[in-house]
């Protein structure tokens, strides 16, 4: 009966949802940096609507075109450390355009727990921790006869924090050639000091980068985006899901590009609230944490029923 109580509201989401004049403490949800209800942000947005209206549901290949998605596209490449960048209306369809199109360069593997928006047609059910499965990956890799090899994988796990570390790449043969397509969903905005997992991966002469993400998170925007090189984006604005689907909204984007001011101060905050928590659970086995990021893991199943009473 609990549960039904939370799958019917009428109400934005925050740090509490209020049922029937009772208030409850609200631990999910992914708007990490609160832009949903951010006075600020909403302005911009509300300014972005009177500038260019409620949505737009023309494609990206129309003959009739705003140029606001080509400004935030640039814009977020800048931001985000890329060459080029490409946006659609949300993060599924961003993955699913972008694992369709180069899932054809070479073999394809999947890291553990790989989020179902990069799955090509089911799960791989790869399990078990990251780096033993990197280890065993570069093995086979450098092992085969085969040269061109796609890897797929989350930046980082969200639910029991771990930021994954893609440095084992380096140790593949420089004979083979690799597309690394890295889902920065849940880091995109909140690590690497606020921009996304580029920074954090080292470039090499045969290695090429592909990072997608959802915008809906961190950033606030509904929208999804993909960050590489030039080559890879024009590639993908030329594949039949990019012009052939709508935009996302243009006001969400205006306030995106706007909000550089916002998405600081939240990030400042954010970090502050993490640090004291941390240092509040410090030397406590039975939570699971990692610097900066804010989820804060308990490894006692019940502490739900236990805070409920």
């Amino acid at each position: 009966m609990q549960e039904e109580i939370f799958k019917n509201l009428a109400i934005p989401l925050g740090p509490q949802i209020k049922f029937k004049d009772k208030n409850y403490l609200y631990f999910g949800g992914t708007a990490y940096l609160g832009i949903p209800r951010n006075e600020d942000f909403i302005k911009l947005y509300v300014d972005g609507i009177k500038k260019y209206g409620l949505n737009n549901g023309t494609s990206r290949g129309n003959n009739v075109q705003l140029g606001i998605y080509g400004d935030a596209e640039k814009f977020a490449a800048k931001k985000f450390g890329a060459e080029a960048a490409l946006i659609t209306s949300s993060g599924y369809l961003a993955a699913q355009l972008t694992v369709k199109t180069i899932s054809t360069f070479g073999e394809i593997r999947y890291a553990p727990a790989t989020h179902p928006a990069l799955w090509l047609k089911a799960d791989a059910k790869i399990n078990g921790l990251f780096s033993d499965w990197a280890i065993e990956l570069v093995d086979e890799i450098n092992g085969s006869k085969k040269q061109q090899w796609v890897i797929i994988s989350n930046s980082m796990n969200n639910l029991y924090p771990e930021i994954y570390d893609f440095r084992f790449v380096k140790e593949i043969s420089k004979e083979k050639k690799i597309i690394l397509l890295v889902d920065d969903s849940h880091g995109i905005g909140i690590n690497n000091h606020g921009s996304s997992a580029l920074s954090a991966i080292q470039h090499q002469e045969n290695l090429e980068v592909v990072l997608i993400a959802s915008m809906a998170k961190a950033l606030g925007v509904d929208a999804g985006i993909v960050l590489s090189s030039e080559k890879v984006i024009r590639q993908l604005k030329e594949s039949h899901e990019f012009l052939g689907a709508s935009p996302p909204s243009a006001a969400g984007l205006f306030a995106f590009m706007q909000g550089d001011e916002t998405y600081r101060k939240e990030l400042q905050k954010l970090r502050d609230n993490v640090f004291t928590l941390s240092e509040e659970l410090k030397g406590k086995d039975e939570w699971h944490f990692i610097e900066d990021f804010p989820v804060f893991f308990f490894k006692n199943a019940d502490i739900s029923e236990k805070l409920l009473t």
